[in-house]
């Protein structure tokens, strides 16, 4: 247990929940493989997005909180959220989201769409090589070759990048790819999917503010609970605070900030999200922690109604 597998699982802010459903499993076509509320607020839906089978590396989860601010970039969070999809791709996406203001580049040798979602999160597709070949969702509208396959890494601005790049090698295993600029790549060992962890040094950029648009935080992979035990010792004897072990249904986490400012979960990959649905029905009910389901009329009450998507397929 030498080095972290990569990235588990983003959790972001979000405003209106219906426009951030549509956005990301009708516009973007990932899969709503899990509907359920914030643990801390059942008054609050918490949406997981991913690939057919809820893999880890591919979800992204949401709160949406209906009239929440929008946040501010800036450092002390992530400053973009990537995705990959397979070469040649990106021409049929620059299409698709001509209305989000996409801009292209190139960056360490890969072909890059950056965009922003309705609430204006900052989010890129790049074109990878070595994409997964498994089981794709397709929504209607998006075929196979052009369907996005999880997550390509994710990118940090921080003021100083010095300690943030030594907790990522001395401490959870990553090796340093490169630099370009004031960017510098991380890779967690073995080229697996969702690997990828960018640190932008930023002195000069100001705060960033938690809100609708905002990354709350990241999620790294632990196999299995010895794992997690294991990064949870390393964590503590680095001076850093970390949580106990808690329980979040379809993964136990730990949570701690990173120098920089940034928060970390490392989460397990057990028992994953088919353990109240059947991978066919994921995301097709409303799903309640086991403490809040006493109350279930109470928070029918309060949620928004949804229109949940019905198109897809493996």
């Amino acid at each position: 247990m030498t080095a972290i597998a990569g990235i588990h699982h983003i959790t972001a802010i979000a405003s209106d929940p219906q426009r951030n459903l549509e956005f990301y499993a009708r516009h973007l076509g990932l899969r709503l493989v899990k509907l359920t509320v914030n643990f801390d607020d059942p008054g609050t839906y918490h949406f997981y997005f991913g690939d057919q089978a809820g893999s880890p590396g591919t979800i992204l989860t949401f709160f949406p909180w209906p009239h929440a601010k929008r946040g501010r970039h800036g450092s002390g969070y992530t400053a973009a959220t990537s995705f990959a999809v397979p070469p040649g791709s990106l021409d049929f996406w620059a299409s698709r989201l001509g209305a989000h203001a996409v801009t292209r580049s190139t960056r360490f040798g890969e072909q890059v769409l950056a965009f922003e979602d309705p609430d204006g999160m900052r989010l890129e597709l790049v074109e990878v090589s070595a994409i997964s070949s498994g089981p794709v969702w397709t929504p209607s509208g998006i075929s196979a070759d052009h369907a996005i396959r999880g997550f390509h890494g994710v990118t940090l601005a921080v003021e100083g990048h010095e300690k943030t790049s030594d907790l990522l090698t001395a401490g959870l295993g990553f090796e340093l790819l490169g630099q370009e600029g004031d960017r510098f790549r991380y890779r967690a060992p073995g080229n697996g999917p969702a690997g990828i962890v960018d640190v932008l040094c930023v002195p000069d950029l100001s705060s960033g503010k938690l809100g609708a648009g905002i990354v709350h935080h990241v999620a790294f992979r632990a196999r299995n609970d010895a794992e997690q035990g294991h990064w949870q010792r390393l964590v503590g004897s680095r001076g850093l605070n970390v949580t106990p072990v808690l329980d979040r249904s379809y993964f136990r986490s730990i949570y701690f900030r990173e120098p920089g400012g940034i928060l970390f979960e490392i989460a397990t990959d057990q028992p994953g999200f088919a353990t109240d649905e059947t991978p066919e029905t994921l995301g097709t009910s409303l799903r309640l922690p086991s403490q809040h389901e006493r109350i279930r009329d109470r928070i029918l009450q309060v949620l928004p109604k949804l229109r949940l998507p019905s198109e897809g397929k493996a």
